[in-house]
């Protein structure tokens, strides 16, 4: 028997199964093959047709049996993840009533900032443990300011992974992750919030019916099976926006356990059972996966870094070079602290931990007579895992004492270079681990079945190696307090 995952990104769309007894992982197919369509009306928007998402993930599920030999009769749950802070509206009928406007769109900025200001700043903080800024119910207070006609055709709003679960189950629901990632959830009063509904002028009646993250959230519906090709009465057993389940796929689950992500942008995703909130400004808190009404109240504080992996992949695309391997092996020529080159590495717009200042991307103190694309490569990853510290120094500011860091086996962290730098500075071992999101979605399904002691013990098989703290430390502090202090002078601090 097996569970299926799915996880919805912004560029693809990727199934996964795995056997429902182990968590073996049999196999991950993605949809499309290149990269999803997004559209970009004006500038700063960023929005995509939800009838599309479903579109990959029928097509998906297809491949992925097909390719396994697997018959619909063996698939016994359902997970789900999906990118984080999208908008989706349908009618009475369950049409979408628009594109969906997704989480990179920075049209509602302005009107989140004002509900930042007018809720209060101190209520924000302190209940929603947030700012409104750029999330969910700031897109749908937009839609109701300039869209009004469409805002009048509203039945309910879901965030991408709701609508994925509609398609498949025709039910509407949510999660109190999902709305907190919205920022719509009160955390002091374990409700939702009044004041966001209040000020944005938005009735109860728009809010999905909620339930529990690890649950029978509905079952797939006749027209879904049809469509997708699973069977009727197949149930969803887990949704989560995607970094919740980076974090669960990597066994992150209790205060002080920290999940790593070194992508084209880079995450920090930390636990903590505590409310109190520091930073609002630079982290965003979120509910977690395990985040339980009136019990365990784990929040998910999560910092992101833009300019991380993108800007390996740019020196990839632009020096004389054929692979990171080859990049990483030139770096691994050159001494800690690249003979003085620094490299700030924020070259993929506004820093929301910088305050949201776009510093761009530096090479400073290059010499052009004595050093070359080692040196640079050697400045870039040290520069990118600089970043990460730094970032870390701020989650420690809010709060955040680490006792494990554990990280997916890509992208950045298959650098020796750069997990070493980040683990000696902080004086943390970095576990890294073979998994991925839509196979993390799909072992949560057992989570709803038979509890956590058995999904943690299939990440046990995936471990792939410990990068320790070195003892000489000295070097990479020297290292990172030059980077630090060139990053705090372009940032005026």
């Amino acid at each position: 028997m097996y569970y299926l995952g799915i996880d919805l990104g912004s560029s693809s769309v990727k199934v996964a199964l795995v056997e429902s007894s182990s968590g073996k992982n049999i196999g991950v197919v993605q949809e499309p093959e290149e990269e999803m369509s997004m559209y970009a009306p004006q500038k700063g928007w960023a929005e995509q047709i939800p009838e599309d998402w479903w579109s990959f993930v029928c097509k998906g599920i297809k491949k992925i049996k097909k390719a396994h030999n697997v018959s619909k009769n063996n698939i016994v749950g359902i997970g789900i993840a999906y990118q984080m802070h999208g908008l989706v509206i349908v009618d009475e009928n369950g049409n979408s009533l628009r594109k969906s406007i997704i989480w990179c769109d920075s049209r509602a900025v302005e009107i989140g900032n004002k509900a930042y200001q007018e809720i209060g700043e101190r209520t924000c903080d302190e209940q929603l443990l947030n700012s409104p800024s750029n999330f969910t119910a700031s897109k749908l207070g937009w839609v109701k300011k300039f869209e009004p006609e469409t805002y009048k055709k509203v039945y309910k709003f879901m965030l991408p992974g709701d609508y994925l679960a509609y398609r498949l189950s025709n039910s509407i629901n949510t999660t109190i992750s999902g709305l907190s990632e919205g920022v719509f959830w009160d955390f002091k009063k374990d409700a939702i919030s009044e004041d966001v509904l209040n000020h944005f002028k938005i009735s109860h009646d728009l809010i999905p019916e909620v339930v529990d993250t690890f649950s029978n959230q509905g079952k797939v519906s006749a027209k879904g099976a049809e469509e997708s090709g699973l069977l009727e009465g197949t149930p969803i057993l887990y949704r989560a926006g995607d970094q919740p389940n980076n974090a669960l796929s990597l066994n992150v689950f209790l205060p002080g356990e920290v999940a790593a992500t070194g992508g084209t942008s880079g995450v920090v995703y930390a636990i903590t059972n505590n409310l109190s909130v520091k930073e609002s400004s630079r982290v965003n808190n979120f509910a977690h996966v395990n985040y339980q009404k009136n019990k365990a109240k784990n929040i998910g504080k999560l910092l992101c870094i833009n300019g991380a992996g993108i800007q390996y992949r740019w020196l990839l695309n632009n020096l004389a070079v054929t692979s990171y391997e080859e990049m990483n092996t030139l770096a691994s020529e050159i001494e800690i602290g690249s003979d003085g080159v620094l490299l700030i590495p924020f070259g993929n717009g506004a820093e929301r931990m910088l305050l949201n200042q776009d510093v761009g991307t530096r090479i400073v103190n290059l010499d052009l007579n004595r050093h070359s694309k080692s040196h640079i490569c050697r400045a870039a990853l040290e520069g990118i895992a600089f970043s990460f510290v730094y970032g870390m120094e701020i989650m420690k500011s809010d709060g955040i004492e680490t006792k494990v860091i554990r990280a997916g086996n890509d992208n950045l962290f298959r650098s020796e270079i750069f997990a070493n730098t980040i683990a000696t500075l902080i004086q943390q071992e970095i576990e890294i681990y073979n998994t991925t999101g839509a196979i993390g979605a799909a072992r949560a399904c057992s989570i709803a079945s038979t509890g956590y002691d058995t999904f943690s013990s299939f990440i046990k098989n995936d471990h792939v190696m410990t990068f320790k703290p070195f003892k000489d430390r000295e070097r990479y502090m020297k290292a990172y307090n030059d980077w630090k202090k060139e990053l705090e002078l372009i940032t005026n601090k």
